[in-house]
């Protein structure tokens, strides 16, 4: 039984029984006398718990006078094996670097978590030290959209906007109903409904040049439509108008290959010769096409002819400017 279990424990046993001995609490829960000690002043001390010692009565029981600040037990309990996922998840949030985005909010959170590990847990700093991950590429977020995408998300009310659209080197604003956020590839994302075009859009929250909360209420998109619209192509240029690739890896590429997930609905097979064969529906070809030419010669689009002439056209203009034939 870890401390948090037993703090709850003693709560209820002193709420159930009005006055508990020292022995019934040691025999109940399997403690020394000097563990029971700390026990008793972190209840009183971090948690404001009004127990006392009532000679007449011989046990522990609550100061019913009313004096001293109030007194209640955290409504959501974790063994220490959960205590250390979060602080470990934590960690990897921190490690992401975002920009910051949830620091300041989650760290409060994180400073009570590691208050109710037991001192013989002091293992949580130390796991923590040891988790890393390294971002590549990320494209961080000033809070200040975050928080408003957030706000505006989930008090269910519209964005004004103003955009860069990085395809179109253009600027605008729209208004907008946001859905929900995505997080893909160390980038932050707005799955939105945009009522300048009457369509779901996506929009990266590292372009938004401004952006306020308005008093209308956002349009409500269910989650089986934003799948349908948004969720079956490949990475983030998504849509329903889907196609299907064929790609086809070298032996030595199919090692690495083989194991890794590109869509979650990805057909495969190895053929005879040891080559690999990835099947992957999209709508979009600009992140697809970057996922390809990172292999280089150890993979070939088989179909559709559309995107295979045009990786191979980004390979003969590569080769040009690499002097090639």
């Amino acid at each position: 039984m870890n401390r948090t279990e037993r703090l709850y424990l003693i709560d209820q046993l002193i709420h159930q029984h009005g006055v508990v001995t020292r022995e019934e609490l040691l025999q109940e829960l399997e403690i020394s006398w000097a563990t029971l000690k700390r026990d008793m002043a972190y209840l009183r001390d971090r948690l404001n718990a009004p127990i006392v010692f009532d000679r007449d009565r011989g046990g522990y029981a609550f100061d019913r006078s009313g004096a001293g600040p109030q007194y209640e037990l955290p409504g959501l309990w974790f063994n220490s094996q959960e205590i250390l996922a979060l602080l470990t998840m934590h960690r990897l949030l921190e490690e992401l670097d975002t920009g910051g985005l949830l620091g300041p909010q989650v760290a409060p959170l994180m400073a009570r978590l590691n208050g109710m590990l037991d001192s013989s847990a002091g293992s949580a700093q130390e796991v923590i030290k040891r988790v890393r991950v390294i971002p590549a590429q990320n494209r961080p977020v000033a809070t200040k959209w975050f928080e408003v995408a957030g706000s505006a998300l989930v008090q269910r009310r519209r964005l004004d906007l103003a955009y860069f659209t990085r395809g179109r080197n253009e600027r605008g604003r729209r208004e907008v109903s946001p859905q929900r956020l995505v997080h893909y590839r160390n980038a932050w994302y707005l799955d939105a409904w945009c009522h300048r075009t009457g369509s779901l859009r996506v929009f990266a929250l590292d372009a938004f040049e401004d952006a306020r909360m308005i008093d209308r209420k956002a349009r409500n998109v269910s989650q089986a439509e934003l799948d349908r619209e948004l969720g079956a192509g490949y990475g983030i240029y998504r849509g329903k108008a889907l196609r299907w690739a064929v790609l086809r890896f070298s032996p030595e590429a199919a090692r690495w290959v083989r194991a890794e997930v590109w869509h979650p609905k990805q057909e495969s097979r190895m053929l005879e010769d040891g080559r690999y064969e990835l099947k992957l529906p999209y709508a979009g070809t600009p992140e697809l096409e970057m996922d390809i030419l990172r292999h280089g010669e150890q993979v070939e689009v088989v179909s559709p002819e559309s995107l295979r002439r045009k990786i191979g056209q980004r390979h003969a203009a590569a080769a040009a400017r690499y002097g090639g034939d």
